[in-house]
């Protein structure tokens, strides 16, 4: 290959360091079928029970009809923040960490920095796991280790042509998962809908007077899949020709394929009969070809997670090449899917929720009511102490309304509720009011720099 053709392919891929700039060659059909494809995941269908049993106590608590418009709203709000989220790296052309440096300053941005750090290699591992548990029922056991560094390896692949891969999810994958779900969907129809007022499962049933009152929880659980993505959208929609793409391919494309899958997920629930939380899929004609696709395709929920997580520790490290970076985190993910299980995926999704729907609400605030384009994110961009007090005050009103299953941590704001004799009602919802929290305290803390600045400029003038 000549020294032009190479120049010419490693310009329409991501840059390998931060110094270089991002190349905006994805179309909005190209990022269409980026987050249509993360919409679809096997967590989704796996996780389906974590909104018809929000409390985590191993039975369900709502109804399949209540769990199907928990998930519905979850996911079009879930979609909506995705798609704010991926304005700002369409405009500015800078992965969603090194954003963070405009919102908190430069080395305040490394506290979320490493907390998404975590979660994303958290999600990563998950993805591995999946796609092992998957392969395992899909083949009737085997080498599971061999299912789970083949899935590594494939991940790791992805990663190094990021751009590359997103284009391939479009002119080939896509059509296939697209297939693959009506395939279900024909054959769930074809034997009957299942009772939507039951409570399904292998744990047992209910009627349908289930407890609506836990219908905000379930909602927060479905929302806190689509935000996992909001700390990273900005990684791919920087790529984004446009802006107007970037919020309608993530806000989209994402929230259609979501629903579409967690709702083909509480089905796939309702036929449940405790030989294996996939025997739905593999039961059915021609199941084990179509849920091969899906399994196979998981593999683009790990790239996603490493590619980030490479691009997020060169916010801490901006000169580190991002394909060292995505070698040695494949591998780490790798070893950590060999040695855990899914088994506190509940509190793990609280968690993320707690963390950045806030983040999201200070960001809203702060960028497109007060910057309005003027954004600092150099190395030396100053601190400010305002964005996180916003930060933290939206993180508490989540944890207070839904503290979550996380241990010591849920421990910690229960005993905060008996002291301020807070008793949460029915109608709350933790992350919308979590993110309205953030958002308001952020833009009043912004108005105040605004107006300070205003009154320094005019002492300069007079």
């Amino acid at each position: 290959m000549s020294s032009s053709t190479l120049h010419n392919s490693e310009r329409h891929e991501a840059p390998f360091t931060l110094d270089e700039p991002a190349p905006k060659v994805l179309s909005f059909w190209d990022q269409s079928a980026f987050w249509a494809n993360l919409g679809v995941s096997l967590i989704a269908f796996s996780g389906a029970y974590t909104v018809l049993a929000p409390n985590s106590d191993g039975a369900p608590q709502i109804s399949i009809s209540a769990g199907i418009l928990a998930m519905i709203v979850g996911t079009v709000v879930g979609g909506l923040m995705l798609g704010l989220a991926a304005i700002p790296g369409a405009k500015t052309g800078k992965p969603a960490m090194v954003l963070l440096r405009g919102l908190f300053g430069a080395k305040l941005s490394y506290l979320p920095t490493v907390l998404n750090i975590a979660q994303l290699i958290g999600w990563g591992t998950f993805e591995l796991i999946v796609i092992g548990d998957a392969a395992d029922e899909l083949f009737g056991g085997g080498p599971h280790w061999l299912y789970v560094v083949a899935a590594g390896l494939l991940t790791t692949a992805l990663t190094i042509w990021p751009l590359g891969s997103v284009r391939l999810l479009r002119r080939f994958v896509t059509i296939g998962v697209v297939i693959a779900l009506i395939w279900f969907y024909i054959q769930f129809f074809r034997t009957g809908l299942p009772d939507l007022s039951a409570n399904p499962g292998p744990h047992g049933s209910g009627p349908f007077g289930a407890d609506w009152n836990l219908f905000w929880i379930a909602t927060d659980a479905a929302l806190a899949v689509s935000i996992s993505w909001v700390p990273v959208a900005a990684d791919y929609t920087r790529h984004s020709r446009s802006t107007g793409s970037a919020f309608g391919a993530a806000s989209g494309a994402y929230a259609i394929t979501q629903i579409v899958a967690y709702t083909l997920g509480l089905f796939a629930l309702a036929r449940a009969t405790g030989d294996g939380q996939y025997s739905p899929f593999l039961q059915v004609s021609l199941g084990g070809l179509f849920f091969f696709v899906f399994v196979l395709r998981e593999a683009d929920q790990s790239f996603a997670n490493v590619y980030s997580t490479a691009v997020s520790i060169q916010n801490l490290a901006p000169r580190i090449d991002r394909r060292i970076l995505s070698i040695g985190l494949g591998v780490l993910i790798t070893v950590l899917a060999l040695q855990l299980n899914m088994a506190n995926y509940f509190g793990f999704l609280g968690l993320i929720g707690s963390v950045f729907v806030p983040l999201l609400g200070v960001l809203v605030a702060d960028f497109f009511l007060r910057a309005k384009g003027d954004w600092n994110t150099a190395d030396d961009a100053p601190p400010r102490w305002g964005m996180i007090v916003a930060w933290l005050a939206g993180l508490s009103v989540y944890q207070l309304i839904n503290p979550g299953d996380a241990g010591v941590w849920t421990d910690f704001w229960v005993n905060v509720q008996e002291r301020l004799h807070f008793t949460k009602q029915a109608w709350m919802s933790a992350s919308l009011l979590s993110f309205l929290a953030a958002l308001v305290v952020a833009w009043a803390f912004g108005r105040i720099s605004t107006l300070r600045r205003a009154r320094v400029a005019g002492d300069t003038s007079a």
